[in-house]
């Protein structure tokens, strides 16, 4: 049986292709009436539009492109998931493209995966959400983009953000309050700029309480569990040793904790841990990290939306909320 084409359904709807074409592509420049008829044979006789075709009539393929950078695996994952439920119930497909900033090229690259795949947006992950080079490449060639970053960094209608920099800070006045007074921290990637917001809430909430912040209790890393491990025996072996940690993203604080029951530290009866992001790998650990929930989801889903639906961008917030989440990684100073 031979599939019903674009042709059947004007035939038995009385209506020309373009009146088809119309209704399939969502066309303002239609009725009700029309537009109902057309969808009842649609489904009677079980028509499926050509994607190929749809792309050609309307200047763009029905792909969402997610752009990231490959630091931060489980930010990304949560991410892709939050597209994947936005277009659910659409005719777009997810198309996932890694980018590394220090590639010779990449530019190129980018301009040419763009300029091949004509997206019909792009969501542009931490941190190459603050790569003016990806920004310009999307706006050259007419690619509708969001990005995924820190509070300013675009206009509301191509941005969904947090504030990292507050939320940090907030983190480690909770440990403050806790009586940790000697605090390190675990930073990230010097070119991911999520990562320095959050440095930097370290560095404000331990300022506000006169509190050592110096070079001794800050150790590097690169978003992975791996380095993680390598910066906590770093922090670890100071003296006096930090009675608390504070990671930068979740991976590296759970790599902070294997490095704590390694050398037969309690968490967190002699050492609090606390991360960021709230990625799965939080709540599955030993003990649970307390953590700053980051609804990745949600904002990916948003921004989706933004691309979709841009003449209805300006209902959504670029601003989302960020909110400690306690669990059995950190307790009281010791005393």
């Amino acid at each position: 049986m031979t599939k019903p084409t674009i042709n059947d359904v004007a035939r038995l709807s009385g209506v020309s292709k373009k009146t088809v074409s119309r209704v399939i592509n969502n066309s303002p420049l239609l009725n009700a009436a029309t537009r109902a008829k057309v969808e009842r044979v649609i489904a009677e006789i079980g028509y499926v539009p050509n994607p190929q075709a749809r792309a050609l009539a309307t200047g763009r393929n029905f792909l969402i492109a997610v752009l990231h950078d490959g630091r931060n695996p489980e930010l990304e994952l949560a991410a892709q998931q939050g597209v994947i439920e936005a277009i659910g119930e659409t005719d777009y497909a997810l198309v996932v493209r890694p980018l590394d900033p220090r590639a010779e090229g990449m530019e190129q690259d980018l301009r040419r995966f763009l300029e091949t795949q004509r997206p019909a947006g792009v969501l542009l992950l931490p941190s190459v959400a603050e790569m003016e080079s990806v920004v310009r490449a999307c706006r050259d060639i007419g690619c509708r983009y969001v990005r995924m970053g820190a509070t300013g960094l675009d206009a509301p209608m191509q941005l969904v953000a947090t504030d990292d920099r507050q939320a940090a800070a907030e983190a480690v006045g909770y440990l403050i309050a806790l009586g940790h007074e000697r605090i390190g921290i675990v930073s990230g990637p010097e070119v991911a700029g999520p990562a320095q917001q959050r440095e930097l809430g370290y560095l404000d909430a331990m300022a506000d309480h006169d509190l050592d912040r110096g070079p001794a209790l800050i150790a590097n890393g690169d978003f992975s569990f791996e380095s993680g491990i390598k910066a906590g025996n770093l922090l670890l072996e100071v003296s006096p040793r930090p009675t608390a940690i504070f990671a930068v993203n979740d991976g590296m604080a759970a790599g902070v904790l294997h490095a704590a029951h390694a050398r037969g530290i309690a968490v967190p009866g002699e050492l609090s841990i606390i991360g960021f992001e709230d990625a799965p790998i939080a709540a599955r650990i030993w003990p649970p990290l307390t953590t700053v929930h980051m609804p990745v989801g949600l904002m990916a889903s948003a921004g989706v939306f933004k691309m979709i639906h841009p003449d209805q961008a300006g209902t959504l917030p670029a601003q989302f909320r960020l909110e400690l989440i306690t669990r059995g990684s950190s307790g009281p100073a010791p005393v």
